[in-house]
């Protein structure tokens, strides 16, 4: 007969047990949700602030890279073209050279003492014998001037092969910094969409504070030497007197001017990476474009800018107008505005706008 058992009851100890690991579970829970509280909003304006920063190195990288493939196309252009110039004129070498040899062919090679024999006139003959003869060395000069044309063509096809694989090498450089451009981006957008609404307006109310701060240190610092220089009455004097002490924003001359003048002429357009204006603009891009409005063709990129002028090492021999240039690795460039300021377009979510050189390791500056 089958026996009937109650099911066993589990022991207090048991119950004990799982009770406490249950509690053990909650309390690990409860820590790692402490241990990784949401971010604060200077933390993650910090954070962002870094990935823009590494971001715009990337970028300054990008547009180097474009300017060398830019270069690179030209000259595998060029040098396609004299591969193609050369071979046309290897085939009229040969060309003519081959009328040369269908001549002698039709002749028979006759040999020449047969010739003078059996012909009806001697100095008809002898004159024909002496035009064979300069031909004879036209030929064996077309044949120099083939075998020299067939070393040139090779020669530049070889060149331009080695320009081909830079160039490619150059492509796949771009597509890599165009990637690691756009993950810094991403990384800070993601950053940005843990803060709420309010303090994402929060934020951009201190950019736009600190911007309206630095333009009205560089306006103030370019409204008082513009009082200096022309001397103003006293009205003028009386508006210079109510405002604070400011360093002498020295003017920049002639087409830096125009430069500088043309940069200001963009205030409040994006920031966007690889841009060259005129409607939106990186660092670099603002300076070579506002250059370029001025008949001067700078380079694109900031670290190659720093090699175009003469270098002001201190702060204080700075022209309004003069390129000023950040960080160790030089990847950040603007103009100089006066009173401590830079005109520049600093990162992607801002505008082209003036900003207190102070925020940024400030390293020289180059007046074009």
């Amino acid at each position: 007969m089958a026996s009937h058992r109650r099911p066993k009851q589990p022991s207090r100890a048991r119950v004990t047990v799982l009770t406490a690991t249950a509690a053990a579970a909650v309390a690990l829970t409860s820590q790692t949700a402490q241990a990784d509280p949401k971010p604060s909003k200077a933390e993650v304006k910090e954070k962002v602030d870094k990935l823009y920063d590494e971001a715009a190195q990337a970028t300054e990288k990008l547009n180097g890279a474009k300017e060398q493939q830019g270069k690179l196309q030209k000259q595998v252009d060029n040098l396609q073209d004299k591969v193609a110039r050369g071979q046309d004129d290897l085939n009229e070498l040969r060309d003519s050279l081959g009328s040369v040899a269908s001549a002698q062919y039709r002749s028979g090679g006759m040999d020449p003492a047969l010739q003078l024999f059996l012909s009806s006139d001697p100095d008809d003959y002898l004159d024909k014998a002496s035009a064979l003869d300069q031909l004879g060395a036209k030929q064996t000069e077309a044949i120099t001037e083939i075998q020299d044309k067939q070393r040139t063509l090779a020669q530049q096809r070889k060149e331009a092969q080695g320009k081909l694989g830079d160039l490619s090498d150059t492509r796949k450089e771009l597509s890599s910094k165009k990637q690691e451009v756009q993950s810094k981006l991403g990384e800070a957008q993601k950053l940005l969409n843990t803060l709420t609404a309010a303090e994402r307006a929060a934020l951009k109310k201190e950019e736009d504070e600190k911007a309206a701060k630095a333009q009205q240190a560089a306006e103030k610092a370019q409204a008082a030497e513009s009082d200096r220089a022309t001397g103003g009455d006293e009205d003028r004097a009386s508006r210079t007197a109510d405002r604070p002490s400011t360093e002498k924003a020295k003017p920049a001359s002639g087409r830096a001017s125009s430069a500088y003048a043309a940069a200001q002429s963009v205030l409040g357009k994006p920031y966007v990476y690889g841009a060259s204006g005129p409607s939106s603009f990186d660092c670099s891009g603002l300076t070579s474009w506002a250059f370029a409005q001025a008949n001067i063709s700078i380079p694109r990129t900031s670290q190659a800018q720093t090699g175009i002028g003469t270098r002001i090492n201190s702060q204080s021999d700075l022209q309004v107008g003069d390129l000023v240039f950040f960080y160790s690795d030089l990847h950040h460039v603007g103009f100089y505005a006066g009173n401590g300021q830079v005109l520049h377009a600093p990162r992607t979510g801002t505008v082209v706008r003036y900003e207190a050189m102070s925020n940024m390791p400030y390293m020289f500056g180059v007046r074009v």
